[in-house]
């Protein structure tokens, strides 16, 4: 079953040293485009976590987001560059000292100082990673219920949609006879009116000519043809799992395509308006189709 590009996904983990949590947003997009917001250490991790998403999902734009809280200070990475500190306290020790003036290095300045501290882990601990990790499938596996079940509400709406036009078109195959018929029999009237008219030689070879061209211009049998096997077609595709809103868009294109070639041939106002209610129904349909992945 298709599923949906739109979809939210969350799972919170919760230990003695830490506590993440993971959310997951995704909109309909061409292709799939990952927005990561992460701690700065973690960042090395997201072409190991991307292939992970790309096993729960190919297209859309997706914003993932994890929310860290380290309770073990010795998890922090977060070290003091003690040789720097004590080589610049020593440098003002003997500044006051050859100026004869009492100093007393006042500690707390240093945690002001952003270049004594640097984060010490070029990795997170592998505990902590593998935790991560875990939580990221399940909020990866949230994101597939929630975009399943919108997936389901599509489908269902699409089939009574696609209904709707397999109706449509029914009535243009139904209609196409009868206009034929009496454009036929126009046809053949006016002409012979014209005729008798004029006194001209009735020719029963140049008539069926005429007719012959009329017939081929107003017949519309092969591309009604062709509008029921992409419906068919379509059908198909809403009961599969592969690439189905690449092929669905595809699928409608070529649809609006034979509609519109029937309204232009038959030129008859009935048929007509059911092309302009099959055109409005179909719109209906492809921004719906912009939604499956």
């Amino acid at each position: 079953m298709p599923v949906s590009m739109t979809g939210f996904g969350r799972f919170e983990t919760t230990e003695d040293k830490w506590s993440h949590c993971w959310e997951i947003r995704s909109v309909n997009s061409r292709y799939l485009d990952l927005k990561w917001r992460l701690p700065g250490f973690l960042r090395g991790y997201e072409s190991r976590w991307e292939k992970l998403v790309r096993k729960y999902g190919s297209r859309g734009r997706v914003d993932i987001s994890l929310n860290l809280e380290v309770f073990s200070a010795e998890l922090m990475g977060i070290g003091l560059n003690k040789l720097q500190a004590e080589a610049m306290i020593n440098q003002v020790r003997e500044m006051a000292d050859a100026d004869g003036v009492a100093f007393t290095p006042d500690y707390n300045k240093l945690f002001s100082l952003s270049s004594l501290w640097r984060d010490a882990l070029s990795e997170p601990d592998p505990k902590l990673a593998a935790s991560i990790t875990a939580g990221l499938e399940g909020a990866l596996a949230n994101w597939r219920e929630s975009r399943e079940a919108e997936g389901a509400d599509l489908v269902k709406d699409l089939e009574e949609r696609f209904t709707l036009l397999k109706e449509y078109g029914e009535t243009v195959k139904t209609k196409v006879p009868e206009i034929l018929e009496t454009r036929r029999a126009a046809l053949i009237e006016r002409v012979t009116g014209m005729m008798e008219t004029l006194g001209a030689e009735y020719s029963e070879d140049r008539m069926i000519q005429e007719v012959a061209i009329l017939t081929d211009k107003l017949d519309v049998s092969e591309e009604a043809t062709r509008l029921d096997a992409h419906l068919d077609r379509i059908f198909e595709v809403l009961r599969s799992n592969k690439d189905a809103g690449k092929r669905l868009d595809f699928l409608l294109q070529e649809t609006f395509r034979e509609i519109n070639t029937c309204g232009n041939k038959c030129q008859d106002s009935d048929v007509s308006r059911v092309v302009v209610e099959f055109k409005a129904e179909l719109e209906k349909c492809r921004e719906q189709v912009q939604n499956i992945e």
